[in-house]
């Protein structure tokens, strides 16, 4: 299920592009010894925007992979493997 085009690519990579950048605007936080409550809002934002993401690409994949799973015939597997996915993510 990996040769079709996914849609959301572009703003997926640039949506982790800005995560990173603010992971270590973090923890240059955490090295200036910044103030526990500022640290722990930053992180809360990077955490929101790693959610936001992830949402982003549930709907590429229920979107698009879901259409190539039933048109290659692979359904099932598609809905195992998505089911371990959202498990592993909801932990």
């Amino acid at each position: 299920m990996q040769n079709h085009k996914h849609v959301h690519q572009k703003q997926i990579i640039n949506r982790l592009a800005r995560i990173e950048g603010h992971v270590r605007a973090v923890k240059q936080m955490a090295v200036e010894e910044r103030d526990c409550p500022e640290i722990l809002l930053q992180i809360a934002a990077v955490r929101k925007a790693l959610d936001n993401t992830a949402k982003l690409i549930l709907k590429d994949h229920l979107e698009h992979c879901l259409i190539h799973a039933v048109q290659e015939g692979e359904q099932e597997k598609f809905l195992k493997n998505l089911q371990e996915a959202i498990d592993r993510y909801i932990k």
